[in-house]
């Protein structure tokens, strides 16, 4: 088994050459998304916080899982062309990544934990 990486560089610097291109467009596109993100690694892929969990992704064999959660479902007809499950969307790594569906998607994230943390800031007070 492989040494999990310490940083998203380390990641992708891992990958097989090849896909190096395609998991800096992914990166590339969240983090254009989401400026303000904190990147690091959990669960031993390139993850982003925003005020809770954001995303993260992964390569695999034949795809890139890309885990932006349970919004996943709010997006089922976009989404109809890509496999997908609960909290996960599976780009095939021969096609072009769809950056403006991803961009939504973070985008949505985004929505959903800024208005978590308001219903945070609510019930303290």
């Amino acid at each position: 088994m492989a040494p999990v990486a310490k940083s998203v560089d380390a990641y992708i610097n891992a990958a097989p050459e090849a896909l190096r291109p395609k998991l800096e467009e992914m990166r590339a596109i969240i983090c254009n998304a989401a400026p303000k993100a904190e990147e690091c690694i959990s669960y031993g892929m390139p993850y982003y916080r925003h005020q809770g969990a954001l995303a993260g992704f992964a390569l695999f064999k034949n795809h890139i899982g890309f885990f932006p959660g349970a919004i996943v479902a709010d997006f089922k007809a976009e989404l109809a062309n890509f496999k997908t499950s609960k909290g996960t969307v599976r780009f095939p790594l021969d096609a072009p990544l769809p950056a403006a569906l991803i961009g939504k998607l973070i985008s949505a994230g985004l929505k959903r934990n800024a208005q978590m943390a308001r219903n945070k800031a609510v019930k303290k007070n």
